[in-house]
């Protein structure tokens, strides 16, 4: 590196934005992810031995993808090279080979690739790293939002540790914020910047995870706001509202109206008014809630408010959650606001909910035992003893169907599940009344 290029650097890195200056430079300083960079994790062992292989990080923005790049550059012994997906060609990998080739022939250095958004290279770009990969040419550190096993050639994924980065808990956002504001060497703390507290809870709503968003957030908030007559910059709930443009909905530091909305949400959803789900629905996504934890609440609704009435709105609400979490907002809102809606429109029973609560005071207050028939007949010896002795098979019998003794004797009557008259739920008490009415006889 000559003069030009280390005064070319130097100027980059102070003109950076904050997000980028506030990158840790070693595993200690970086926030969140202790499930993998805990002390006592494979990944965090690998980087301070300088042991690394090819690896995947996945998940989403903001999450410490390049920020772990950039640690692991710091630390290694190996040369590090860096190229982005979006703007990389198959020229730029020929020449980081061509570089890794000598760099390991003359001077037996180990080269690491790392490339951000790898799941933008063709199948045809993926396969020209695979063999550089597979001879250690190169050890690749890709870096993907989107899941890696739908995006990545599967022969560089077998030859991958993948790492799931989670978005980061709100916790770990104020840690940041603070940092943000208050850092005199990387942060702002030379603007003799403040942050009020329903400003910091408020950012680190709104940046649902994603520590660059509430950065970007501070950075602008602190350049364009005047100085009071104290000469400090004061960070309100206004303008960190303004600077993350998104109104701030409130959901108070104490969690009640937090708990209140989405106590609407569910109850809309069991009452069967879409037109209300929908609306706290969106207001719990512009307010910056987590979308596991709407999907969640749409799942338990499914089942615990609709149950066998519609045993499909469970099924949509699986699908949503699951897709939700894949696609990410602002998509996912259309696929939340599509289980919600089918939720509060199927017909609804809480027949499944009733059995349950019934069975476990049952368990809690009898004592049983299975009954000999019914028990496992599988083992040796088992039969010796009685086991599954006089058991009749139900697919032997007309309809499927024979009438045996299957609670046992202590609890013997009792009645836990009893299906109501609405949606399929109708059909299936029909079915149990009609195959009851007409016990078969011998096969």
């Amino acid at each position: 590196m000559d003069l030009f290029d280390y005064m070319r650097e130097t100027s980059m890195e102070q003109e950076a934005p904050l997000a980028s200056r506030l990158r840790p430079g070693t595993l200690e300083e970086i926030v969140g992810q202790q499930h993998i960079l805990g002390k006592d994790k494979l990944l965090y062992r690998a980087i301070q031995a300088d042991k690394l292989s090819s690896l995947i990080f996945y998940g989403p923005p903001g999450t410490g993808k390049t920020t772990i790049a950039k640690v692991i550059a710091r630390t290694t012994s190996a040369i590090f090279q860096q190229i982005n997906a979006t703007v990389a060609g198959k020229k730029d990998m020929e020449a980081v080979v061509q570089e890794a080739k000598d760099a390991r022939g003359m001077y037996g250095k180990r080269t690491i690739l790392f490339v951000d958004e790898i799941h933008r290279f063709n199948k045809g770009q993926q396969d020209y790293l695979l063999p550089f990969v597979e001879d250690g040419t190169l050890i690749l550190i890709g870096a993907t939002t989107e899941n890696p096993y739908f995006e990545v050639n599967g022969a560089l994924l077998s030859r991958s540790v993948i790492f799931e980065l989670k978005s980061l808990e709100k916790e770990d956002i104020k840690t940041l914020i603070r940092r943000a504001v208050y850092d005199r060497d990387k942060g702002m703390g030379a603007y003799s910047a403040e942050i009020d507290e329903d400003a910091e809870e408020f950012l680190a709503d709104m940046a649902g995870g994603d520590a660059r968003a509430a950065l970007n957030a501070v950075e602008l908030g602190v350049l364009t706001t005047k100085p009071g007559a104290d000469q400090k910059i004061r960070l309100t709930l206004e303008v960190v509202s303004e600077c993350i443009q998104k109104r701030a909905v409130r959901y108070d530091k104490n969690g009640d109206n937090h708990y209140d909305v989405i106590s609407a949400f569910i109850k809309s959803m069991r009452g069967s008014d879409p037109d209300a789900a929908v609306y706290y629905l969106a207001k719990m996504i512009y307010a910056g809630e987590n979308v596991t934890f709407i999907a969640r609440r749409i799942l338990i609704c499914a089942a615990e408010d609709v149950g066998n009435a519609d045993p499909q709105a469970l099924v949509v609400a699986t699908a949503a959650a699951q897709a939700s979490e894949r696609v990410g907002f602002p998509e996912s809102q259309i696929i939340l606001a599509q289980a919600a809606s089918y939720v509060a429109c199927a017909p609804k029973s809480n027949a499944s909910v009733n059995a349950i609560s019934r069975a476990m005071e049952s368990v809690r207050a009898v004592k049983t035992t299975v009954p000999v028939h019914l028990q496992d007949a599988h083992y040796a010896g088992a039969k010796g003893l009685g086991h599954g002795v006089g058991y009749k098979y139900a697919h032997d019998y007309p309809n499927h169907y024979v009438k045996q003794q299957y609670l046992p004797t202590e609890i013997q009557g009792s009645v836990f599940y009893e299906p109501g008259d609405l949606g399929y739920e109708r059909k299936m008490k029909e079915r149990m009344q009609e195959i009851r009415r007409n016990e078969p006889g011998k096969p």
